[in-house]
């Protein structure tokens, strides 16, 4: 049964990390990721095939329209005997496969930031705490993919029936799969079909008109202790009752849980199937952005 209102909001104090890992902890659900929990994922490695879980950097050639109203600036320099170029990229949003740092989102307006810091810590200059910098030795860890449109037989999921938290446990079951402590949860929704066959979707607006995933699945995440959340879709948009980006807003501040926003699990999708195999080794590596509230990632999945 899909939360109420009442119930959603008090998602904020009932999986609340503040203080789980101490006062100065900066990694948030990445303390589920043990040396025991690398060591156990790259025991998964028995093909030594990789595969890239990230779209092309969206610069205007890349893809125009609502969806990417702020293209990214690449611009080359060719010379007689080399090039280089430059670029330039807002990366959060909808479009850009980025992970969310710390420092993100906020509990609310004059609120504080994950683990009860001050709002003063973010700055112009950068975020002083919670930033990308801190995850600087990478992210490596078992992902499981849930491939919601494959258990269900459809190109996509739908406004009317977005990915609740009971379908991933039930996708786990049907794949014989115990979500362990540590895990990365990858939630594919269908968003390269989903845009292919909706080419004139209105992506934007209040309430939102995006299929994804409902906020019943934090709960999900709280109680199998997961690391991260990855998702091509992201917060389904019947569920405005809630807030703007209401999964954003229990899994950052509160619960001290990265994201992986704008994953491409297409390929991913099809070397699953091809294996029988929905769990694989997975390593991210944000940029070293020293006050950064994310950065462009390109998350790799090896079987």
């Amino acid at each position: 049964m899909r939360p109420t209102l009442k119930e959603y909001l008090a998602y904020k104090k009932r999986f609340n990390n503040w203080g789980r890992w101490g006062t100065n902890d900066q990694l948030g659900t990445l303390n589920h990721i043990q040396d025991e929990t690398r060591r156990q994922a790259a025991e998964l490695v028995s093909y030594g095939r990789t595969v890239s879980l990230a779209n092309p950097i969206a610069t205007e050639a890349v893809i125009s329209g609502p969806r990417n109203p702020q293209p990214a600036d690449h611009r080359m320099r060719v010379g007689p005997t080399s090039s280089v170029d430059y670029i330039g990229v807002s990366y959060h949003g909808f479009v850009n496969t980025h992970i969310d740092a710390l420092c993100h989102v906020f509990t609310g307006e004059d609120g504080q930031l994950y683990n009860g810091r001050d709002l003063s810590l973010v700055t112009e200059e950068g975020a002083l705490s919670n930033s990308v910098e801190h995850w600087r030795d990478g992210i490596m860890t078992r992902a499981v993919l849930y491939d919601i449109p494959v258990m269900r037989g459809a190109a996509h999921v739908t406004l009317d029936d977005p990915v609740e938290g009971w379908h991933l446990q039930e996708w786990a079951d049907r794949q014989q799969i115990v979500p362990r402590a540590g895990d990365v949860v990858l939630i594919r929704s269908g968003a390269e079909p989903f845009y292919r066959l909706n080419p004139d979707h209105e992506f934007s607006g209040v309430p939102s008109k995006n299929p994804g995933v409902n906020v019943s699945a934090i709960e999900f995440l709280y109680d199998t202790d997961a690391a991260l959340l990855g998702w091509d879709l992201q917060e389904a948009g019947n569920q405005e009752e809630y807030g703007r980006i209401p999964i954003h807003e229990v899994l950052i501040p509160h619960m001290g849980m990265p994201i992986v926003d704008n994953a491409n699990f297409e390929r991913l999708s099809q070397v699953c199937a091809e294996y029988s195999r929905y769990e694989f080794q997975i390593v991210i590596a944000p940029l070293i952005v020293v006050g950064g509230t994310g950065s462009p990632v390109n998350p790799i999945a090896t079987f």
